[in-house]
């Protein structure tokens, strides 16, 4: 069991900072993924991690020693790429003994290790195609036996997900996720995909132009984003944001956004009106925390339907209200006509405030 530690590591390309001065502790067994939009910097660190990258400032530690000058064939990690990269002219077999052989291991002990994780893999019936003749999964299970045959301190996967169809995707989700959790190899996995992180991770380091975000598990990251980026990245659908003034005025608060007005209950006007006393927030409410309502009350907005989008066991619903379209995430079919008017009711324990600025509030 080995912990991976990262302690101000900054890269540099040419005038360009991809990483700047980030810091995060992977736990031994953790499954920790590094997720951020393309360019963010999350394959630099992986790479920085492997030995592939020096870091231009900062430390690598694995299982609590610095290895900024160790070379990564000794780092005894193993990568995953996104492409596979597998030997085309070899075997299954071979490709899977391949690590082994340049470790200088017996022909008995790769047998028994190949044949041992092409098992675990369910990829034993094809030890003898090469890889032409694989499909993406199979190809993907290949270069992940690959990795595991070698028995690695750490995993590090680069998107190793990215090239399969949606269907297979989902399914190697789970099965990551069971042989990682069988085999407690502390792992570090890079993905864009917000849905494959939640699903897989057991903490998430949110990245955005080389610098961390925030780091939570799935549930904390949804529930308490830090920033307006952390709550527009994670969530599908996305969080629907508008610009609206808080309004204190006699013991009454109100978010006024211009074609609609919210007022607040006490406790959460008292936070707000403790924090920036009154000015511009941006306020953030997800899809799935409003409500289609029959009967107009307090905090109610009516809306014109925009576009209806099914998707089976639910609806999207986007509403246009003045300048904004809000998606209403709805369960089960509902049908709606375009340009029809309905009434909508957030639910107000569950609005996101946060600073002009981008710094969350409530």
């Amino acid at each position: 069991m080995v912990n991976v530690e990262l302690r101000n590591v900054t890269k540099r390309f040419k005038k360009v900072v991809a990483v700047n001065r980030i810091s995060f502790k992977v736990n031994s067994g953790e499954f920790f993924v590094l997720l951020g939009p393309s360019g963010c910097g999350k394959t630099t660190t992986l790479r920085i991690i492997a030995g592939l990258e020096d870091p231009d400032e900062g430390e690598v530690l694995i299982d609590n020693v610095v290895v900024n000058d160790v070379p990564p064939n000794k780092r005894d990690v193993a990568m995953v790429f996104q492409n596979y990269a597998l030997y085309p002219h070899m075997t299954v077999y071979k490709n899977l003994a391949f690590p082994l052989e340049n470790m200088g291991f017996s022909k008995m002990e790769i047998d028994r290790r190949v044949k041992e994780v092409a098992k675990m893999l369910y990829i034993d019936h094809l030890l003898d195609r090469k890889p032409n003749q694989l499909s993406g999964g199979e190809q993907q299970r290949v270069a992940l036996g690959r990795a595991l045959v070698r028995r690695p301190k750490v995993f590090l996967m680069d998107e190793p997900l990215s090239n399969l169809d949606a269907k297979l995707r989902v399914y190697m989700r789970a099965e990551l996720k069971r042989l990682q959790k069988e085999l407690k190899i502390t792992t570090i996995y890079v993905t864009h995909d917000q849905a494959e992180a939640m699903t897989m991770a057991d903490r998430i380091a949110v990245m955005n132009k080389g610098r961390i975000m925030q780091i939570g598990k799935p549930h904390e990251l949804y529930l308490k984003p830090a920033n307006l980026f952390v709550a527009g990245f994670i969530g599908s659908p996305p969080t629907n944001f508008f610009d609206a003034t808080f309004i204190s005025k006699e013991g009454t608060y109100v978010l006024d956004a211009g074609n609609f007005k919210l007022t607040l209950e006490k406790s959460l006007g008292e936070i707000l009106e403790k924090e920036i006393g009154s000015g511009e927030v941006v306020v953030g409410i997800r899809p799935e925390h409003i409500d289609v309502v029959k009967e107009a009350d307090l905090n109610t907005i009516e809306g014109e339907v925009y576009v209806v989008e099914p998707l089976g066991p639910e609806t999207v619903i986007d509403v246009k209200i003045g300048d904004y379209i809000f998606k209403v995430l709805t369960k089960g079919m509902v049908h709606y006509n375009i340009g029809e008017r309905i009434l909508l009711k957030f639910q107000m324990d569950k609005l996101h405030i946060f600073k002009k600025t981008g710094e969350a509030i409530i």
